[in-house]
């Protein structure tokens, strides 16, 4: 007989399982939380940055300050107004403007025109501005003669009533003015900007912003003299306020033709100061900006004031007028000249120079003038 064997199916074997101890990864309640705010106080501080930088711009806060003319032709586009800000620094954001026009309809309250604009200004004022209703403002033009200081400068300006005198001291004493040359002349006094207030013919608005005012001779000042600052450097014998100083007595000295000479002569005392007149200037001019502008006497010699120049040796303290171009070429190119010494001729109008104190001291007996 054949064995017989059983074919019932057999129970699979089970592979035994390895205990791996695996945890799965879980967030807790208080962990989800903190991210989700840590989220929005961070998003909150990206759109408070945001808006604070927008803020700035269509407020007008924390700006440097400067100033521009905008002209709006005729049929020009607000696009073409907005870029025209932006160019001149008035603005920072023009998609920021465009949304301000369109909720203030501002393209309607332009009219064309030639606009005095500055970064004091927001833009609800920049609008406003350039809008119909500034253009009845009335205009003043105002000449400010060479050699003018500063305090004459500002009594004219009031006078005229564009401003006045308390208003622009207090912006010259304490604004700061956005021009690399003034960052040494510290604020405080308003006897600063001395010098740099420059002599011309300008316009200005009846009550006129006063930085506004000082800010637009600074900016001519600047423009007069861009061709010569590249000269002005840490390694150069005289800065720019030397020669601003320099020019600035060139321009009280002069007789209208010697502006050259007279520079010579100062060059010759700064920098001979082993001649007769030992590196003392001994420029009457500094003793009147000192005593108010009269005429000088003996007793204004003996001013204790770092701008005697008789009392003094070298330049004065600072400028003590307002230059203007001829004077300050001069002082940049002194005439080549042996010259310490010059005398006014009482009848010619014109100064009469020498090389000696003996040849000097014979024309002020010649003409009988004081020395």
């Amino acid at each position: 007989m054949s064995e017989q064997r059983s074919h019932a199916p057999q129970e699979p074997q089970r592979r035994p399982r390895v205990s791996r101890n695996r945890k799965k990864p879980h967030r807790t309640k208080a962990a989800s939380a903190l991210l989700y705010v840590l989220f929005v106080v961070g998003l909150s501080a990206v759109l408070a940055t945001v808006g604070w930088i927008w803020a700035n711009d269509l407020l007008a806060l924390n700006k440097e300050y400067t100033s521009a003319i905008v002209k709006v032709e005729n049929d020009e586009k607000f696009s073409d107004v907005v870029d025209s800000l932006k160019d001149n620094g008035l603005i920072e954001y023009k998609f920021l403007f465009h949304l301000y026009g369109l909720f203030s309809n501002a393209s309607d309250k332009i009219t064309p025109g030639t606009y005095e604009l500055n970064t004091d200004m927001d833009y609800r004022a920049l609008v406003t501005n350039m809008s119909s209703s500034s253009s009845t403002r009335q205009t003043i033009d105002i000449t400010i003669q060479e050699g003018y200081t500063i305090d004459q400068i500002f009594q004219l300006l009031e006078e005229k009533g564009v401003t006045t005198v308390e208003q622009l001291q207090d912006m010259s004493a304490n604004w700061d003015y956005n021009f690399s040359w003034l960052k040494d002349l510290p604020l405080g006094d308003y006897h600063r900007l001395e010098g740099y207030l420059f002599p011309d013919t300008y316009t200005f608005y009846l009550g006129e912003d006063p930085k506004y005012v000082i800010n637009k001779m600074l900016v001519n000042f600047e423009s007069k003299m861009e061709d010569y600052m590249d000269q002005f450097n840490e390694e150069s014998k005289y800065s720019l306020h030397d020669i601003v100083t320099i020019a600035s007595m060139i321009e009280k000295e002069t007789d209208g033709e010697d502006y050259a000479k007279i520079s010579s002569v100062i060059y010759n005392r700064l920098e001979n100061t082993n001649a007769e007149t030992q590196g003392y200037l001994q420029i009457d001019a500094t003793l009147v900006y000192l005593n108010g502008g009269k005429v000088p006497t003996e007793a204004d010699k003996a001013i204790d004031s770092p701008y005697n120049t008789y009392l003094y040796q070298g330049l004065p303290a600072g400028p003590i007028s307002n230059p203007g171009m001829t004077a300050l070429y001069a002082a940049l190119n002194p005439e080549n000249t042996s010259y310490y010494y010059y005398v006014l001729n009482p009848e010619t109008k014109k100064h009469e120079f020498t090389k000696t104190y003996a040849q000097h001291q014979a024309l002020v007996e010649k003409y009988g003038v004081e020395e």
